[in-house]
């Protein structure tokens, strides 16, 4: 009878370490969650840029002039009206 006991003693005493509830386990789910936890403040983070660069496009705070400026350095285009100065390559001013 004394080895049944021990034979029970011993596999709850294994199950309590490498069972899928065990000790091991939650080693494995805690770093799982460390994972998830930087993957969601890497998305906050992103998101909040996203968000301010939405906003930054709503017509209540969009500068017309600096919107202006921009594409046109962007997409290398001037008006007719424009004075275009060329720079010498690497001694661009911005």
């Amino acid at each position: 009878m004394p080895a049944v006991f021990m034979a029970l003693a011993a596999y709850f005493i294994w199950g309590s370490f490498q069972g899928e509830r065990g000790l091991e386990a939650q080693k494995a789910r805690q770093a799982g969650m460390d994972v998830a936890r930087q993957d969601l403040d890497s998305a906050k983070q992103e998101q909040a840029v996203w968000q301010r660069r939405v906003e930054a496009l709503r017509t209540e705070s969009l500068d017309r002039d600096a919107l202006d400026e921009r594409v046109r350095d962007r997409l290398n285009l001037s008006n007719a009206n424009d004075i275009i100065m060329l720079y010498p390559p690497g001694k661009r001013l911005f």
